[in-house]
């Protein structure tokens, strides 16, 4: 409450400011105007004793629509506040406000008589302040304390209405507030008693569910609900007598997920668990200022350990830092631009004096109680008195506070507008400063300049040690509950689509709204990292695909910790992981799930190249080593080859591998990791149950393994062949197996090893349909038994899956023997017309079963990787016998052979080599960027363009077309060599 200093004195009589005129002759006419009506005698009377009120009342005709309207509106009003004592007219003013709920007026009635109210405030403050009556602190202490008295009259009205109605039981009828359950704190300027001119009032309102007394039948949050939705109507919808507060309840835990009513005990978890710097910062200055006070001031009191910590929190100065509008142009210069300055928010503005004072607060205040209190130019004093600051920054910053709220105050007085910004066009800084009292805008400009550069120097001071959390685009903010329009430029610039869902996203996270983010330690690293992260994603294909994809990634990750250490500590690591983001979701979403694959990246022994697959697979069993427990050795080979596969897809996105030889990246690794399991489970196998005299095993790979044309996310093809000494057939260990038996457990678990999942989980999944038996027969195959299958009972489209297999693991030489099996049996002369015949039959079946009109599954569209494969198949069983150099498992080498040796048509050999060439490295693009099925509708513009890009096209639109042209070239090529018309 303002304290009365001198009880006789009207305020017109204790006027000793007013503003300078811009133009005089409009400031007289109007008040000439106004004294001339008939009811203003008394206002005449009054004007003739005092010359300076008179020049008040004429800088407020000249300078301040607002003020006038309330001023000539009512002559009365405005001389009972001229002549009255204006410390007691404001006394008399709160105390018509706190009763104006007795007797439950209707609605419309209350909220007249607050508004009403809300004026005479309004008047009354304007002409103490710009009178020099009241200084900035009893101004701001005025506004607060009327909102103090309009919120809490309010929720009493509400509480007795409630109570009429049966639905709420006050324990204290002429008090319906009193034990009620539900408090309404005021946080910002208006807990701490600092409310600016035209502010808004920032509230929280909590409820005790279990005290609240309400009606049997009536559910708390609901009502509560209700309750709020009721006050904010009370305080802020306009009338024809205007309104009384802008009311704002964004600063309640999370707005976005929680009602506007919370119950205490969401609050306290809340703000245990997920509680953010700035909501530290906020709740320093909360206040109970209507409803039940006691349990406000309980809940308060149970939230010191989250607002104050035990030790010195030097952690929170970077997240308080990231508050404040930062800009890089704040070091170093000492111009500032006067036009169109933000006191507020602009450099050396009102919230660097009050960040620098919240900043130590929250450091300091956990160990300093005296440090804890809610206004700024107090804890100014406290921090000088505690030894914290200087006395001279004391003074400089207490001056600077004072002038800069002045001034935010002559800005809002003109139009009521909630708004800190000083004039862009010179006639209108120049009418403003004398309306200030300062004789030009140099004048004026001067002065300002002074006091903020004494705030800036100050503040950078204060942060000089901290790490820089801005964007070199500009603005990137995204603490409190609202979008800052500088950091929305920021983002736009930076190549995002849509700032405000970044915005919202990234402040959701802040919220701990995804789980990998709950933790502080989390929330403290994303500070940090943000900036960062968004200039990544912002050089991206996608940069919004790229935020989202890591927001759906947060949503399924335990913990975040760990990728966003990597991250910030690594530029090179950040960069790529933001192109797998705006690039391949797909790959990105692997690493979230497991952030530590990332270390194929960082640790320069695993990301050197390797020399071939002998070092490959000494590589990986030097990672895996020998470990005891076959479940350990399961784990660490899923390390080392997810380990290996993300480095290939990793490489492959960045360009440091051509597409064309990815396939032939990932079949290596797979038959690396083949041979490391084999050996580790032959060895593990032989110690229980020997060896087979004789014994040799061979696994054959088949499909995209065997042909080198592997993608991200290809099973294995498999066949496992054995051969023995028959007249030997079973194993010398302490447990003897027959042959047969030992090779087909010796399979499984093989199998096993690199399918089974493990907490690590899988390596691939292993098709083993292409052996003679399919999947009904034994998982190995007899050597001799597979040659006389191939050689007798073989279809043409088991002969034309044969052209793919090549041992890649087992006995040396007996893989030797296989591969010059296999290449003997494709040697064989075969009817031309029986082999075309039935490569076309099966390749109508595929359709049929599979479809083929979706032109972006490269594989089994029509004129797609299917029909060319089958060509180069079919090349092989028929011209090999003459061309043995055709034996090779590429489609790619066996196109180039064919077209170089003459069995393709030159033009054919050219568009089909062109062709596969396109949609081979597409399909390594979608297998490692899109999850499931490509569908260009649902595709994101960047990838659709980066797409394109990497089969060097300009655009999404031209790879349409070109690619449809393609494969219509491929299927008319497919049905001249191959279609022949099915026999009947």
């Amino acid at each position: 409450m303002v304290e009365p200093q001198d009880q006789g004195a009207g305020l017109a009589e204790r006027i000793v400011a007013a503003p300078r005129l811009s133009d005089a002759k409009l400031a007289r006419s109007r008040l000439a105007e106004l004294l001339a009506e008939p009811d203003a005698g008394a206002l005449r009377s009054l004007l003739d004793t005092s010359l300076k009120a008179v020049a008040l009342l004429q800088g407020i005709a000249d300078h301040s629509p607002f003020l006038w309207r309330l001023a000539s509106s009512d002559r009365s009003r405005l001389h009972a506040l001229l002549a009255a004592n204006p410390d007691l007219r404001f006394t008399a003013l709160i105390a018509r406000v706190a009763d104006c709920w007795r007797g439950s007026p209707p609605e419309p009635q209350l909220m007249k008589a607050l508004r009403l109210a809300k004026q005479e405030l309004a008047l009354l403050v304007a002409l103490a302040d710009i009178g020099g009556v009241w200084t900035v602190e009893q101004v701001t202490a005025a506004l607060s304390d009327f909102a103090d008295a309009a919120v809490a009259s309010s929720v009493r009205w509400l509480l007795a209405e409630a109570a009429a109605a049966g639905r709420f039981r006050p324990a204290e009828p002429a008090d319906p507030a009193l034990a009620s359950g539900v408090v309404v704190l005021a946080l910002g300027k208006h807990g701490a008693r600092e409310l600016n001119y035209s502010s808004d009032i920032d509230i929280i309102v909590f409820f005790d569910p279990e005290t609240a007394p309400l009606a049997a039948n009536v559910e708390p949050t609901p009502f509560f609900v209700r309750l709020v939705k009721g006050l904010v109507r009370l305080l802020q919808e306009r009338t024809s007598e205007g309104y009384v507060f802008r009311t704002d309840l964004r600063l309640r835990p999370d707005p976005a997920s929680t009602p506007s009513a919370i119950p205490l005990p969401s609050a306290y978890a809340y703000y245990e668990s997920v509680g953010q710097n700035w909501e530290r910062a906020a709740l320093i200055k909360a206040r109970p200022v209507a409803g039940d006070l006691p349990i406000g001031e309980a809940f308060l009191q149970e939230l010191t350990p989250f607002i104050w910590r035990k030790y010195f929190d030097y952690a929170a100065v970077a997240d308080i830092h990231a508050m404040k509008r930062q800009i890089h142009a704040a070091r170093g210069h000492d111009v500032i631009a006067v036009a169109g300055h933000n006191i507020k928010l602009g450099r050396g503005g009102i919230r660097e004096v009050e960040f620098f004072v919240q900043t130590q607060q929250l450091v300091f205040g956990g160990r300093r109680p005296q440090l804890r209190g809610r206004r700024t130019l107090d804890m100014l004093t406290a921090l000088r008195s505690d030894g914290w600051i200087s006395d001279k920054a004391e003074r400089e910053l207490a001056h600077a506070y004072r002038f800069l709220r002045t001034i935010e105050h002559r800005l809002q007085m003109q139009a009521d507008e909630q708004t800190q910004q000083l004039p862009h066009e010179t006639d209108k800084l120049a009418c403003f400063a004398r309306f200030c009292g300062y004789a030009s805008a140099a004048a004026f400009g001067k002065a300002l300049t002074t006091e903020a550069l004494k705030v800036e120097r100050h503040y950078v001071r204060l942060f000089e040690e901290g790490g820089e959390l801005t964007s070199g685009e500009g603005n990137l903010v995204f603490t409190g509950v609202t979008d800052d329009p500088d950091t929305l430029d920021t983002l736009r610039r930076m190549g995002f689509s849509d700032p405000t869902t970044v915005a919202e996203t990234v402040r959701g996270w802040h919220f701990g709204r995804r789980q990998a983010v709950q933790s502080a330690r989390a929330r403290e690293v994303l500070t940090e990292l943000v900036p960062k992260l968004l200039g990544a994603f912002g050089a991206t294909a996608d940069p919004d695909g790229a935020l989202a994809t890591l927001d759906r990634a947060l949503a399924r990750m335990p913990a975040a910790v760990e990728l966003f250490s990597i991250l910030r500590n690594h530029q090179s690591i950040l960069s790529l992981f933001a192109d797998l983001l705006g690039s391949a979701p797909r790959l990105a979403e692997i690493v979230a799930q497991r952030p530590h694959l990332l270390d194929a990246l960082i640790d320069p022994a695993v990301n050197r190249a390797y020399a071939g697959l002998d070092d490959l697979v000494t590589r990986l069993s030097g990672a895996v080593g020998a470990p005891e427990l076959l479940e350990d050795f399961l784990d660490r080979l899923r390390d080392a080859g997810q380990h290996e596969l993300f480095l290939v897809g990793s490489r492959a996105i960045s360009d440091a591998v051509p597409l064309a030889r990815v396939g032939d990246a990932y079949a290596m690794l797979a038959e690396a990791l083949i041979r490391v399991a084999l050996a580790e489970v032959e060895r593990r196998f032989r110690a229980d149950h020997g060896v087979v005299p004789g014994g040799r095993i061979a696994v054959v790979a088949m499909g995209r393994l065997g042909s080198r044309e592997m993608t991200a996310t290809s099973d294995l093809d498999l066949v496992v062949l054995y051969d023995f000494d028959e007249e030997r057939s079973e194993s010398d260990g302490a447990r003897p197996l027959s042959a047969t038996t030992y090779y087909t457990r010796l399979t499984q678990r093989l199998i096993s090893a690199l399918t089974v999942p493990t907490r690590r989980g899988v390596l691939y999944a292993v098709d083993m349909r292409l052996r003679p038996s399919g999947n009904k027969g034994p998982a190995a195959t007899q050597y001799r038994g597979f040659l006389q299958y191939q050689h007798d009972e073989a279809e043409v489209w088991e002969q034309m899956a044969l052209t793919r297999a090549r041992p890649v693991a087992g006995d040396i030489g007996f893989m030797a023997e296989v591969s010059d099996a296999i290449a003997d049996i494709l040697r064989r002369e075969r009817d031309p017309a029986t082999v075309r015949r039935e490569a076309a039959d099966m390749r109508r079946l595929i359709a049929s079963e599979k479809g083929d009109a979706d032109r972006w599954d490269l594989k089994l569209a029509r004129g797609g990787l299917l029909d060319i494969e089958f060509i180069a198949q079919t090349i092989v069983l028929l011209e090999s016998r003459a061309h043995p150099e055709l034996a090779q498992t590429s489609t790619g080498d066996i196109l180039d052979v064919a077209a170089r040796v003459g069995l393709l048509p030159p033009d054919d050999g050219e568009a089909l080599r062109e062709a596969y060439a396109m949609m081979r490295d597409m399909l390594q693009w979608q297998r490692l960027t899109v999850s499931g099925t490509f569908k260009p509708e649902e595709a994101s513009a960047g990838l659709k363009r980066r797409m394109a890009s990497v089969v060097g096209l300009p655009d999404f639109k031209m790879l349409e077309r070109d690619l449809a042209e393609r494969q219509a070239n491929v299927r008319a090529i497919f049905e001249r060599l191959l279609a022949a018309p099915p026999v009947s």
